[in-house]
């Protein structure tokens, strides 16, 4: 039986097909309601954060009840040793130089720690006092003057130096750390005391002259 031309089937081949199925998917008019990127991703983050949530909570005596708990008391541990220690350090102590700006005297440290204890600026105080003490000892050359020297190298070096002296010389040293870097305030009695060890430093006898005077005496007839 003929077949008309109106009957003939349209075949088109597999590759063409598929490509124009995607083409017209493709169009914008069948995309107008999908999620948008950042909704993907948060959607997919949260999938994720709640699958773990079960997984915890089926391992956690009690369930989620057990997992809240859990959670609800390491937040409080977590804000109970933030208020007992304070504010983190955001940089080790021995990281970080004891002169942070351009070249000054010993003179010129003291004036102004006096400046800012006369303002009760303590803290700042304390900070360039300790300067005093350590540019001193540098421009005795009890201390080569070394970029990058931090307080307590600065006072264990200068201890070895004037032994008589080492002890406070490292209290010095941990206070002006504490200060710059743990947060804590400066106090009067704080720079008072590196006040007073500034004065006794200057008037310290270091142990080479020590040892020189000693050397020469008992030479003597």
């Amino acid at each position: 039986m003929p077949v008309s031309g109106e009957d003939v089937p349209v075949t088109i081949p597999r590759g063409p097909a598929r490509e124009a199925a995607e083409d017209e998917l493709s169009k914008g008019i069948y995309h107008r309601d999908d999620p948008s990127l950042l909704e993907r991703a948060l959607s997919w983050l949260w999938e994720k954060f709640d699958h773990l949530m079960d997984t915890a909570s089926g391992a956690t005596p009690g369930g989620t009840a057990g997992l809240v708990t859990i959670v609800v008391v390491v937040v409080l541990l977590v804000i109970a040793l933030r208020l007992r220690l304070g504010k983190l350090r955001a940089q080790p102590t021995t990281g970080t130089g004891l002169f942070a700006d351009a070249p000054r005297t010993a003179a010129e440290h003291r004036a102004t720690a006096e400046e800012h204890a006369r303002h009760n600026r303590w803290s700042e105080a304390v900070r360039e006092r300790m300067r005093a003490i350590v540019r001193s000892l540098e421009e005795r050359t009890l201390l080569d003057p070394r970029p990058g020297r931090t307080a307590d190298e600065a006072a264990a070096e200068a201890g070895r130096a004037l032994p008589s002296l080492a002890a406070r010389l490292a209290d010095a040293a941990r206070t002006f750390d504490d200060i710059t870097y743990g947060d804590r305030p400066g106090t009067p009695d704080a720079y008072t005391a590196l006040r007073e060890l500034d004065t006794e430093v200057q008037r310290a006898k270091p142990r080479l002259a020590e040892s020189g005077t000693a050397a020469a005496g008992g030479s003597r007839p």
